[in-house]
């Protein structure tokens, strides 16, 4: 039983340390992109960079996945990736209904 929990807790804490370093790569070596660029999202993927964000004027967006040791690619971010290259990609607003956003005037 001790040696299941010490192997759990190894496990645990290689997954954790992932997870951090992870957040940390746009401040670690040969992270291609500006720090202030890169928005941490974490699933389905890690990173989305803003290229050019830092001058008022974006002129790429580039979703980034984010690996270390062994780690293969999920089959999520295997679609992602396909969808991305099929430039099955959109730009959608969505406005808040009106009534949700204006103040109520009260009744006397």
């Amino acid at each position: 039983m001790p040696q299941q929990r010490k192997d759990a807790i190894m496990k645990s804490r290689a997954v954790l340390g992932g997870q951090f370093s992870e957040q940390l790569a746009p401040f670690l070596p040969n992270f291609k992109y500006l720090p202030t660029e890169a928005r941490f999202i974490g699933k389905p993927i890690d990173f989305l960079v803003f290229k050019g964000m830092d001058e008022k004027k974006i002129d790429e967006v580039v979703f980034v996945e984010v690996k270390s040791g062994n780690a293969k690619t999920s089959p999520v971010e295997k679609s992602l990736k396909e969808t991305i290259e099929k430039k099955r990609v959109r730009w959608e607003e969505y406005r808040i209904p009106e009534e949700l956003t204006k103040k109520k005037v009260e009744e006397k």
